[in-house]
């Protein structure tokens, strides 16, 4: 499922992932490198065309982790301080590269303008949770995944 789809599904959460990822230009991407083990990596993110992209330099580790294994775990940068308004928002899902004869990317690279050469991913999402506090009482965590409604949970 795309960014898009999702939006459409669930245009709440969509909107609050949005605003969280586009408050701070540098998140934070998980990768796996060869032997399994995590690799953590900043990266810049767009959303374009309804898409949820992941631009990252040449050869770049991050890059060659996703090529031999797609799945990755995104995190929004929470800011200065504590207050992370909005919450945390983390995405999951696998990453398929865009070839240099993709029009998309020709129509990301207008849009964005990065330096060139460039890596481009497009995302399938597997899960967007969003963790916050509410009323300074409860931690809220809310989990969607594809084929199913936002599940929300509150712990004390």
């Amino acid at each position: 499922m795309n960014w898009a789809a999702f939006s459409s599904a669930e245009p709440d959460l969509a909107r609050t992932a949005e605003e969280r990822f586009g408050a701070f230009t540098h998140h934070t991407l998980a990768t796996l490198r060869r032997d399994g083990s995590p690799r953590t990596s900043g990266i810049e993110v767009r959303f374009v065309g309804g898409e949820l992209w992941l631009g990252m330099m040449p050869d770049s580790l991050k890059a060659l982790d996703l090529r031999r294994d797609p799945r990755f775990a995104l995190q929004a940068n929470p800011g200065a301080g504590t207050e992370m308004g909005g919450g945390d928002v983390r995405i999951s899902g696998r990453a398929v590269e865009v070839g240099d004869e993709d029009p998309a990317k020709a129509a990301y690279g207008k849009e964005v303008e990065p330096p060139e050469p460039f890596h481009l991913f497009r995302t399938e999402l597997t899960e967007v949770t969003r963790t916050y506090v509410e009323d300074e009482t409860y931690l809220v965590l809310q989990v969607w995944k594809p084929g199913a409604p936002v599940r929300t949970l509150k712990r004390t």
